[in-house]
């Protein structure tokens, strides 16, 4: 410290250093959380393009007809007509061509082999996507701290995916087994880890977007109960979109066209038609498509209950999260009965697919802020 003058006034000060700011070191400490929760965002939005891009490849059938996985060099199409007329020759000899699809020429095989390719060429978007992003916040060392292991998870998940896409399509590429489909139970658990890995990148970009002495604090206002019970609704949820995902596999959407009964009785008559008796959990049109208009019902009245609980939260936030849960749910059941009654069509099964997305993303979001409720005082600011 420098000595004092004589007559120098007590608050008089000659230092021109910086003033302190509070937080300073939490601050320093925080990475760069807006660009990250941007990136994340991007993919969030290529998944759901893939969901989509997916779902309109099984409603074409065009799953297989790319016989093989080349993880690098299937980024390339065919680009010569012996290209093409090799990959149409080995799609003729599977059972889907030889069984179903035997009135196809090379333009028709044209047509659904470009919406496998693109199917299969948004993943590696989206894993270069990943890739690049991680790399350069990990090389500038922009990354918070405890969020590495999280973001490596999650490109983890998207190579399992990779992995899970070819198991299911594999399913499908048989010769001499009948086969015409993949097999519905591997599409459910690609559809699932698709909604997995969603369901991650929602949670990520939510915890993102608030500061870490924000979330802290929010924790103990925590609604346990609302949070116990969001928790049980995205289990809820969870287990629709798989049951929906076999109703996919199998095209039970078109056995029976009409609601509230199925083909005038409240049970199928057609519900137990395999043996052994299993199989038709997984592979009976009747009963697959019995358990997942029961289970859209029990969805439903679930959200109902968890809305009039949530409604009594002192958190509007939370409150206005658990109406737009029940408003989806809602909408959602309208347009499932519709599929159901015009014979699930691609245009409206696809909105259903879309739909189950937003509903996902809603419930997710329900649960963050029975959690990490927003605080608001009386008169309603923040």
């Amino acid at each position: 410290m420098s000595k004092r003058k004589l007559f120098e006034e007590v608050g008089e000060t000659t230092d021109t250093r910086p003033a302190a700011r509070p937080g300073g070191i939490d601050q320093a400490r925080s990475g760069a959380r807006g660009a990250i929760r941007i990136w994340l965002m991007i993919l969030f939005a290529l998944v759901v393009l893939m969901i989509g891009v997916g779902g309109l490849t099984r409603l074409t059938d065009s799953g297989l007809s790319i016989t093989e996985w080349r993880p690098i060099t299937g980024a390339l199409p065919p680009m010569s007509a012996s290209d093409w007329e090799s990959e149409f020759a080995k799609y003729r000899a599977i059972d889907e061509f030889q069984i179903q699809n035997q009135w196809m020429d090379l333009d028709d095989f044209k047509v659904i082999y470009w919406w496998e390719w693109g199917h299969r060429q948004l993943g590696r978007v989206i894993g270069l996507v990943w890739a690049l992003g991680f790399g350069w916040f990990a090389i500038r060392r922009q990354i918070p701290p405890g969020w590495t292991p999280r973001l490596l998870f999650l490109g983890a998940l998207g190579g399992a995916q990779g992995a899970i896409g070819w198991w299911m399509v594999a399913s499908g590429v048989t010769q001499g087994e009948g086969t015409t489909d993949v097999a519905s139970y591997r599409l459910a658990t690609h559809l699932g880890l698709a909604f997995v890995i969603l369901g991650y990148i929602t949670w990520f970009v939510l915890k993102l977007g608030r500061t870490s002495g924000d979330l802290m604090q929010a924790r103990r206002a925590k609604e346990t109960k609302q949070w116990g019970m969001a928790t049980g609704l995205l289990h809820l949820a969870f287990l629709q979109i798989l049951v929906g995902a076999l109703v996919a596999g199998i095209d039970a959407g078109r056995s029976y066209t009409d609601w509230p009964l199925m083909g005038g009785q409240v049970f199928p008559a057609s519900a137990f038609v395999l043996d052994p008796v299993w199989r038709n959990f997984f592979e009976s049109p009747g009963l697959v498509q019995f358990i997942h208009r029961v289970t859209g019902y029990l969805l439903a009245a679930f959200a109902l209950v968890i809305w009039l609980r949530g409604r009594k939260s002192s958190h509007a936030a939370t409150r206005f999260a658990f109406n737009a849960v029940l408003a989806a749910v809602a909408l959602q059941v309208v347009i499932g009965i519709g599929t159901v009654l015009y014979g699930a069509p691609v245009h409206i099964a696809l909105v259903h697919q879309l739909m189950a997305v937003i509903l996902w993303v809603l419930i997710l979001r329900a649960r963050f802020l029975s959690g990490y409720p927003i605080a608001t005082s009386l008169r309603g600011d923040r």
